[in-house]
């Protein structure tokens, strides 16, 4: 490696650490003009089975980072990153890097005496301002609106000059609940933004191919062009791009679903956002700056400074403050081993069609957005009682912006109610008529959402209530599920729907 800059410690920079406000100095940064080291560790690719459009991102976006730094980086693979490390530097050797986002890598960095970790960055709460407004995990109930709330107003996002909200409201999600519109296949947007691959991306391929061909890897999914941004100037490009082309559209109809068209007018920023390469102030200014000229809806600005700056924020500083244990809640007791149809994305096996389509996606591009994660997959998975920890892996696995934190709470919580109500106050299980009413799917679909009983009945409805009757207990003794448990008692041919769900068992739908 090049000699110090000035003395310099070399810089250690993870492969989600990638944007400039990772190596740039500053309060709690690395040393000014620090070398930088990158290792690529070829075991964290034989350890689990990724999907192969994520094995690519990541490293396209690591070996266009290199490529950027030019003789500043030292640039190695290795088996594993201690080897990567001492091969780079030398053992021993001092350096630095930002605090990493997993506990694996925490714990990786932590034992090595010659590494000094730095303050996390990439983030808006420093984990003191968030431990302050907690208190000690598990003291109180936490409500994410009311953290939203406070940060707002610690970054002055959407505030009137009197330090209230812009609008007179913090939160306009109700505005943003509207259906698909009506003969409409895909909504009136342009497409999101999508790069062009280079020859970094055809020598990435090529290592794949190879290093799958030896057995040396395995993945699930297909690489197809890659469709995030891998570079900072693409990363900046898909957030100018979204901010004109597709933030005004992206308020009402942020959960509604379209068959055809997976993207909505979602932004897909979650991608490069998770691999370092955005920053997410910059990301809520632009979105503030559009709404202050005009050019966007407050509901739409608001909508994804909630996203961002809001549910973003909170997931990060959850999977650290409540601790390693967090990952083995299972609140409902929920063992079932996820099917081999599902751990293969074999959408093709599939008949339901929200399901089919969403699985295809998954295996296509790595990638939906949050109502398919939360309402189709989330849902099924609930409604049929799969480990909640095997699922948090698999989306950690599938998904081109899942990592370790980011999934843990969405999933365990959010999605699973594993955590009987730390994060969520209800289940989201929902039947056929909600997927019905918020998308387009059940139209040419084999199933009716209205029907119970017979070879038309929607899985997802006979799926529901069967999970209602069997957590109706801890349904009904929650406000917000009661008249859930309720319409279970009014429910004709009960037995006969039960009865049907343990039939399909965790076949295909």
């Amino acid at each position: 490696m090049a000699a110090k800059r000035g003395g310099a410690r070399p810089h250690w920079v993870f492969g989600d650490q990638l944007g400039p406000h990772f190596r740039e100095p500053g309060e709690g940064g690395p040393d000014e003009g620090a070398p930088v080291v990158m290792v690529e560790a070829r075991s964290v690719l034989r350890r689990r089975r990724f999907h192969r459009a994520k094995a690519h991102l990541v490293l396209s976006a690591m070996r266009h980072a290199a490529a950027e730094l030019g003789d500043r980086v030292r640039y190695v693979r290795a088996e594993t990153y201690r080897e990567g490390l001492a091969e780079a530097v030398g053992a021993g050797t001092e350096v630095t890097v930002c605090h990493p986002t997993s506990r694996a890598a925490l714990g990786l960095v932590s034992a090595m005496p010659s590494v000094t970790v730095l303050a996390p960055r990439g983030f808006l709460v420093p984990f003191a301002d968030f431990r302050r407004w907690a208190g000690p995990p598990r003291s109180r109930r936490l409500v994410m609106e009311d953290f939203y709330h406070r940060v707002r107003r610690a970054e002055h996002l959407l505030l009137e000059p009197d330090g209230g909200p812009a609008g007179g409201r913090w939160n306009l999600d109700h505005d943003n609940r509207e259906p698909p519109p009506r003969g409409v296949a895909a909504l009136p947007v342009p497409p999101p933004f999508e790069p062009r691959e280079d020859g970094i991306d055809e020598e990435v391929r090529a290592d794949l191919d190879r290093w799958e061909r030896a057995g040396e890897v395995a993945f699930v999914g297909r690489d197809e062009p890659r469709r995030f941004a891998a570079t900072r100037a693409e990363a900046r490009e898909a957030l100018a791009h979204f901010v004109e082309h597709r933030l005004p559209d992206f308020g009402h109809y942020e959960d509604a679903m379209l068959h055809a068209d997976p993207w909505m007018a979602h932004s897909a920023l979650s991608v490069p956002l998770n691999l370092g390469l955005l920053d997410p102030g910059e990301c809520v200014a632009a979105a503030e700056a559009a709404y202050r000229s005009g050019a966007v809806p407050l509901n739409s600005a608001e909508g994804f400074v909630r996203q961002v700056a809001g549910w973003r924020e909170y997931i990060w500083q959850l999977y650290w403050h409540l601790g390693p244990e967090y990952r083995e809640v299972n609140r409902l007791g929920h063992h079932e081993p996820l099917p081999e149809w599902f751990r293969e994305l074999d959408a093709d096996a599939v008949t339901a069609r929200c399901l089919a389509g969403t699985l295809a996606l998954v295996r296509d591009h790595g990638w939906v957005h949050h109502i398919p994660r939360l309402m189709v997959l989330g849902n099924w998975a609930l409604q049929h009682g799969w480990d909640p920890a095997e699922l948090t892996d698999w989306f950690h696995r599938c998904f081109v912006d899942g990592y370790d934190w980011v999934m843990a709470a969405n999933v365990l919580g959010m999605s699973q109610y594993a955590d009987g109500g730390l994060v969520t106050t209800k289940p989201y299980a929902a039947g056929g008529a909600y997927l019905h009413r918020m998308g387009d799917h059940c139209g040419p679909c084999a199933y009716r959402p209205t029907e119970r009983l017979g070879p038309r009945a929607c899985p997802f409805t006979t799926g529901y209530w069967a999970f209602v009757h069997r957590h109706r207990e801890l349904l009904a003794a929650n406000h917000r599920t009661s008249r859930a448990v309720a319409g279970l008692r009014r429910l004709g041919g009960l037995e006969e729907v039960l009865a049907a769900e343990r039939e399909r068992g965790q076949a295909p739908p």
